[in-house]
Parts: structure tokens; sequence; C-alpha cells
């Protein structure tokens, strides 16, 4: 081998070497917890597709209604995503789904679809608008100002009514929030492909979404910047409650009745979904992707749970386990850090 041959041969060799170096360490670099919720999808997937196969899980129909029961879910985790990636929490969205159900059927009732789902949204507006006011403006930690809107709305669901149910009789409205489709589509399917689509954009690829990051990972240099900490603050909670209250008029069309317990049992799937999903609790990370997976997870276990034939406390113990575990592989430090 000539001398020319050889250099180019070493040179190679070594870049090539450098290659190999650079892919390594960006793989060390690498969080293996932001793949959790797609690996643990998977494991789940697989394992009731195999102990349910005589059962019918793996059935079009039944993997469909596992889509449309989490709809409310995927559409309240959305939301969360953005409140939980400022640094803040709403504990008051199973509240809104029902006082919002509640009060877009008495509307729709008596005045019409439109100002029914005006007033359904009108409810989650207020709300957000309550909870941004006594966070922001009066500086009170979002966990007690939302847990005490938890406990006064909840409160207004079983006042409105005096804790009757109210029946959802209008056919079209129905059809576009529950029961409906557009071709063989349906509406709850549509609602939570958009739903999750803009809140993606929103996140990724907008200056606000950039902003609510930068407020959850550190207030102070965020306001420094010259971001506009508490609008942004305001903003993510007034948009947590209106898609709580979105995810009401999604009860109210599927069940084609609202009442007062609607929402009750979803903010322990809701907070899961978004940090199983990879959104931090304490700010400053977040993936609304990542939420959409989690919530299907909390959908695939409570249907494959009862296909099993597990009692509702049984349902209750897997799933508090399988929470807990990946809620903790989820928001474990890594060592050093």
């Amino acid at each position: 081998m000539s001398a020319p041959e050889a250099e180019h041969q070493a040179g190679t060799s070594h870049v090539g070497a450098d290659r190999i170096r650079s892919v390594l360490t960006r793989l060390r670099r690498v969080d293996p917890r932001l793949y959790v919720v797609y690996v643990a999808f998977l494991l789940i997937l697989v394992f009731f597709s195999i102990y349910l196969r005589d059962d019918g899980f793996t059935s079009s129909q039944n993997l469909l209604n596992i889509v449309k029961q989490t709809t409310p879910i995927t559409v309240m985790a959305v939301g969360l995503v953005f409140v939980l990636s400022a640094g803040e929490i709403d504990l008051s969205i199973g509240s809104v789904v029902a006082l919002s159900s509640l009060v877009a059927a008495l509307t729709l009732r008596d005045h019409g679809m439109v100002l029914g789902i005006l007033a359904g949204l009108g409810v989650g507006v207020g709300a957000g608008l309550i909870n941004g006011f006594f966070t922001t403006v009066l500086r009170l930690p979002s966990f007690l100002v939302t847990l005490a809107m938890l406990g006064l709305i909840a409160g207004l669901a079983r006042w409105v009514t005096d804790l009757a149910s109210v029946a959802v009789v209008n056919e079209r409205y129905a059809n576009v929030f529950g029961s409906g489709s557009v071709g063989p589509v349906p509406s709850l399917l549509i609602w939570s492909a958009v739903v999750v689509a803009l809140g993606w954009f929103l996140f990724r690829h907008t200056r606000f979404g950039a902003h609510v990051v930068a407020t959850g990972d550190n207030t102070d240099a965020a306001r420094v910047t010259g971001i506009r900490v508490a609008r942004v603050k305001i903003a993510v909670l007034l948009l947590s409650g209106t898609l709580a209250a979105l995810a009401g008029l999604l009860y109210a069309g599927r069940l084609q009745s609202a009442t007062y317990t609607l929402g009750e049992q979803d903010l322990l799937p809701v907070i899961a979904a978004v940090v199983i999903g990879g959104t931090r609790l304490f700010g400053g990370t977040g993936s609304v992707v990542g939420a959409l997976v989690g919530s299907l997870i909390m959908g695939m276990l409570n249907n494959g749970l009862i296909l099993m034939g597990l009692s509702a406390s049984g349902q209750m113990i897997a799933q508090g386990v399988i929470l807990l575990t990946a809620i903790s592989v989820t928001l474990r430090e890594p060592r050093g850090s």
C-alpha cells in the first residue's frame, strides 16, 4: 500500500471513529424516561391482545370504543400539559366538566344549540379566569386556588339541578359532540385529533408555547427576558378550563345526558396521562403527543380490566399499581443530578 493510500485510509478511519463517538454521545444524552409512555403503551397493548384474544379486545369496534371513551380525558390532558409546563396545576377540571355539561344541557333545552354550546364553554372560561386571577393577581398557589374551585364548582353542579340529571334530546348536538360521525370516522375521534393537533402546534411551534416552557423552567429568568409571566399563567389556566368545559360537552353528547357526577373520577387519570406522557409536574417540559398516548393507556387499562372480569375494587387496585409504577419511573431523577 502506498503512503497516500495509507494516509487516506487512516483519515477515513479517524472520521468514522469520530462519527461513532458523536452518535454514542448523543445517545447518552437521551433521557429514556421520555419514551416510557410509548414502551408502556406497546407492552399493555401486547399483554391484553394476548390475554384477551378470545374476548374481542383487538376487534376494531373495541379499539374504536377505547378511543371514543378516552376523548374527554385526551381533551383535558392537552390543557393540563400547558398548565403543568408553566409550573402551575389545575385541580378543578373534573368539576368544570360536570357544571359545563349541566349548563349546556339546560340552555340547549330552553334556548337552542348555539347558546347551549356557548353557555357550556362559558363555564370553563369563567373558571379559568377566576383561577388565573387568584393565582397571578393575588399570588396564591394554584394548587390551593384550584382545589377551592373544585369544591365550589362541584357544589354549584349539585345545586343547579338539585342533583337531577338533564337529558340531551337535541339530535344535532348529540351527533356533533358524541354519537355522530363524518363518513366512517366518529365525531369523537375527530374532536381528539383536532384538539391534539392544535395543542401540539401551539405548544411546539408558536411563541406562546415557548413562553409557557420558559415560564415553567425558570419564572424569574422568563420575567427578566421580557415574558409576561402573569399573562402566560392566566392563559394556560384559561385554556385548561375551556378544554375541561369542552370535555363536558363531549360527555353530554356521547351519553345524551348531563349529571353532576360527570368528571368526578377524571382528575387522576388526566394527571397520570400527562405525567406519564413526559410532562414534568414542576414545569419546564411537556408533550402533547405523550399526553395523547398516556390517555390511550388509561383507556386500554380500563377496557382490558373490565374484559378480564375484575371487580370495581380490583380494577382500582390494578390501575393504582400500574400508575404508581409508571409515574415513579417517569419522575425519578437520574443519579448525579
